[in-house]
């Protein structure tokens, strides 16, 4: 297949690199003046990443989108709808979007984003848990690919998978999106239960953080059981453990005062969940304290401490 990679970071590079590798032919694009494109071009290399020859770059964005039969968005989730109404053509083959979040102010997930600015475009996500430097290291790991058309999906699934990388087919687009967006606040909250010095706590963390976005998940139309699968629970090993995480990264510095400068889409989907938890009346205590923490500049220990020491409750409402 002729695959198309939108954007030049961390994840972009390594989706260029992991569909080379499978046997694609495969461009990336990343914006004209981009620093991470231009270091590419120069390299082909980036610290997590060292392109094969055969990966085409460009920063001609009609280029790719008429090179490819799949395109593989992996943008900021933030900017999905300015980067959409920008395109001066609509992709020539599906677009999967790789990427987790909620859009902020809207609170819509990627996919309604999508469709709100291209139609009918034929759209997945691809979500769940790895990082490039294990996948690069050969460390396999299982994912999850879904949308609204199970034939889409199998197709989808079946021709990007290989021996790093199993896909299951999704079955629930909304539970999806929702377990993958919320897993990243749930990371900020671990990272800060680290730099506190009570990472002994995740086990309660992963408990409740699952329990509370199963029932947001159902209230707006997905499925419980898909938040304890691979979108959400199957992606903490790499979300609350992982020294390669970003949001568990920035929750610890958050702590500690140290600076982090790498995207956290935590950070954003938390204010995005505070906008749903009131539309649908579901309570998300453990995102509301990581907002208030972010938003709010509430003190991370008194914070956390009214999530574990609050009035008791049977183990199974959590």
């Amino acid at each position: 297949m002729n695959i198309t990679v939108l954007g030049s970071g961390r994840w972009a590079s390594f989706l260029a690199w992991y569909a080379a590798n499978n046997g694609h032919s495969t461009l990336l694009w990343g914006r004209p003046g981009s620093p991470s494109l231009a270091g590419l071009m120069e390299t082909r290399a980036n610290g997590y990443v060292t392109l094969p020859q055969s990966v085409g770059l460009t920063d001609d964005i009609n280029h790719a989108l008429q090179f490819g039969d799949i395109a593989l968005a992996a943008i900021g989730a933030q900017q999905l709808r300015s980067f959409l109404t920008e395109l001066p053509r609509r992709p020539r083959g599906s677009l999967v979007l790789c990427m987790k979040g909620l859009e902020e102010g809207s609170g819509l997930r990627l996919s309604q984003v999508t469709a709100e600015c291209l139609g009918d475009v034929p759209v997945a996500v691809w979500v769940g848990p790895g990082h490039p430097q294990d996948f690069t290291g050969g460390i396999p790991n299982c994912m999850v690919i879904d949308s609204a058309d199970p034939n889409l999906t199998r197709k989808l699934s079946d021709t990007l998978g290989g021996n790093l990388i199993r896909f299951y087919y999704g079955e629930d687009l909304i539970g999806t999106e929702i377990g993958a967006a919320a897993k990243n606040v749930i990371g900020l909250a671990a990272g800060m239960l680290d730099g506190l010095g009570l990472s002994c706590l995740k086990g309660v963390l992963m408990a409740r953080g699952a329990r509370e976005i199963s029932r947001l998940a159902a209230k707006i139309g997905g499925r419980e059981i898909t938040i304890y699968g691979i979108c959400h629970l199957g992606d903490y090993q790499a979300t609350l453990f992982s020294p390669y995480s970003h949001n568990r990264r920035c929750g610890e510095c958050r702590v500690t005062g140290e600076p982090y400068a790498e995207l956290a889409e935590g950070v954003a989907t938390a204010r995005s969940l505070m906008s749903l938890s009131g539309d649908c009346g579901v309570d998300l205590p453990i995102c509301s304290a990581v907002n208030d923490i972010f938003e709010h500049g509430r003190e991370p220990k008194e914070a956390l401490a009214g999530l574990f020491l609050r009035s008791t409750k049977s183990e199974f409402y959590l």
